[in-house]
């Protein structure tokens, strides 16, 4: 069957099932719409986290990040998962007991002030409208390819698809959709990845695989990653398996922004509060990792693989040779698909009619290239988000394994973007509207409240999506930094310090926020506007060489200081909250044996 008419079925196979699951599973009411009924199953509820986390940041574009950065690109790995060990451990269980609909909530409740609910509610829409930018590239990346046409008009199709389900459903919807949507998208993710582990290695565990020797081709029986250190090298680039100089700190800070981000993060703290009880949010970030881990076991391999595949591509199928190359007219298939999503380019430098791929700035490796072999430049500019989803192609595999991937891609995009713009929604309608403008909203009103909201959240983020400051991965690595450096930090001392207040926790959301969202402007532009920042964004510009990804640990840390001097110099909450902070972190049942 033709690859355009399969794509097509099994894509609208899947949309046609997350419509029919939102509409059976519709929100009739304010609790169905925030939280679900706090009625979901652990195991159910940890496909759906696991879902709304694994965006497009991890299906589309961590793999690719892993491709073109290599070693570097592990810290992305470590963070996102390590972040899933402190949420299980120090927030779900404690915010599940609270027993709130909302993040912003429970600071309002827990700090006793209206001021610091609307400041959470500011740093929550922020972060997450960074956030669901990243999924907004990825949805752009995902149908511009499905579709066959520019990456601006997929972006515009696909905001009004999840803006129809998102709305409809709630959270109620949301979750259920999002079950259907992990099972699409690691089942997407995967098979793809055993294929091309058994086409490259004859392994058919792409974890193995990546440590194991070459099958065929010129390189037969030499370990894939040696192979692929020693063709970059060749290229001018730098190995694959080799961490950039001077680079530790950086990644040390963007690892602990990564992880405190993921712990703050609002949309996945929210799924928390969906289970019936307080030792459920235990076992749901357990099932939720466990299904993580799946794809994130995976994803390395998919990088290397991918990345192999291209370059053996490009080079004519001889990526041993420095000066093979591919004639662009005998370019293959899957490389004028991409070309029409302007999201793979070439441009013939030196007027020959060859693909040329190498590090043209390494000027030493460039200079030499000129002379040996007349090369004008690097002539192909490849979107690193493309990766995953243009690796079955490249690959040659079989059109319905193409077509599957595609639908995974679009099922990872979709379901995290939802995820978002629920959390949006349910600030602006529950935590501002009725929380301090409208306590005496009805439920029908407060309902449509929510829809209105998150109709403009789409909208905003959309717009913002049409220019993204990064790929999807960088992006949405900043949305973790703010996420780090406003939410987090307020949480834990709320839940651990009965001592802090509410003047220390405004201040420190404040500072934290703010000075991670000048950092981001300075060297990424002011509204992601490109040329407006204020310093280049080069290593050499940065401060202690912390990268914009990497400062919401710096933030995180700015936040806790400033909030526990400001707590100090100022009068302790009343006892009412200092009890209400201790019932929350000592378990039901705790001293009835001893009497105490």
């Amino acid at each position: 069957m033709d690859l355009t008419v399969l794509t097509y079925i099994v894509v609208g196979a899947t949309f046609a099932l997350y419509i029919g699951i939102a509409i059976w599973a519709r929100a009739g009411s304010t609790g169905e719409y925030y939280v679900a009924g706090k009625g979901v199953n652990p195991i159910a509820n940890g496909m759906a986290t696991a879902a709304d986390w694994m965006s497009a940041a991890s299906f589309i574009s961590m793999a690719g990040l892993i491709a073109f950065m290599g070693y570097d690109a592990s810290v992305y790995l470590l963070g996102w998962t390590g972040g899933y060990v402190l949420l299980a451990l120090l927030l779900a269980p404690y915010l599940r007991k609270f027993g709130k609909f909302t993040v912003p909530e429970f600071i309002g409740d827990r700090f006793y002030s209206k001021t610091a609910r609307i400041i959470a509610v500011v740093c929550l829409i922020v972060a997450s409208l960074t956030y669901v930018i990243g999924q907004m590239k990825g949805i752009g990346v995902a149908f511009s390819r499905f579709l066959e046409t520019e990456y601006t008009t997929g972006l515009l199709i696909g905001m009004a698809i999840v803006f129809f389900y998102s709305v409809l459903g709630g959270m109620k919807g949301i979750t259920y959709t999002q079950i259907a949507q992990y099972v699409v998208l690691i089942f997407a993710y995967t098979v793809p990845a055993i294929f091309i582990s058994l086409q490259i290695t004859g392994n058919p565990l792409p974890q193995l695989g990546l440590g194991a020797t070459i099958e065929t081709g010129a390189s037969s029986g030499q370990y894939l990653l040696n192979t692929l250190d020693q063709i970059l090298v060749d290229l001018g680039f730098t190995e694959y398996t080799k961490m950039e100089e001077g680079n530790t700190f950086n990644m040390m800070m963007l690892a602990m922004s990564l992880m405190i981000g993921t712990a703050g993060l609002p949309h996945v703290i929210v799924r928390f509060f969906t289970v019936p009880r307080v030792v459920d949010a235990r076992r749901s970030a357990f099932w939720a990792l466990l299904f993580i881990a799946i794809l994130y076991t995976t994803a390395p391999a998919v990088g290397a693989m991918s990345y192999f595949n291209l370059i053996q591509t490009v080079k004519g199928g001889a990526a041993t040779e420095v000066e093979s190359t591919l004639a662009y007219e005998e370019r293959p298939d899957w490389f004028r698909n991409w070309e029409q999503t302007g999201l793979l380019a070439w441009e013939d430098k030196n007027g020959d009619g060859q693909i040329q791929y190498y590090n043209d700035a390494n000027e030493e490796f460039a200079q030499t290239a000129e002379e040996e072999f007349g090369w004008a430049g690097s002539e192909l500019e490849v979107d690193r988000d493309i990766m995953v989803m243009a690796n079955p192609e490249i690959a040659q595999l079989p059109n319905w394994v193409i077509a599957l991937a595609v639908a995974g891609g679009l099922a990872a995009a979709l379901s995290t973007a939802a995820g978002l713009l629920m959390a949006i929604s349910s600030a602006v309608s529950h935590d501002l509207i009725k929380g301090v403008f409208n306590p005496n909203i009805g439920e029908r009103a407060e309902l449509l409240a929510a829809r209105l909201s998150m109709a403009g959240a789409v909208i905003v983020a959309g717009y913002l999506g049409l220019n993204p400051p990064g790929f999807a991965a960088q992006v949405v690595a900043l949305a973790f930094g703010l996420a780090a450096s406003s939410l987090f930090p307020v949480l834990m001392l709320g839940i651990f310090n009965k001592r802090m207040n509410t003047a220390g926790a405004i201040a420190g959301m404040l500072v934290g926020l703010t000075s991670t969202l000048l950092y981001i402007f300075t060297y990424k532009g002011w509204f992601f506007v490109p040329g407006t920042n204020m310093l280049p964004n080069e290593p050499e510009y940065y401060f202690l060489t912390i990268q914009p990804e990497s400062f919401g640990a710096l933030g995180a840390l700015l936040n806790v200081i400033v909030a526990y001097l400001v707590s100090r110099a100022t009068a302790p909450p009343p006892e009412h909250i200092q009890h209400l902070v201790e019932n929350v972190r000592v378990p039901r049942g705790a001293g009835e044996a001893t009497g105490h």
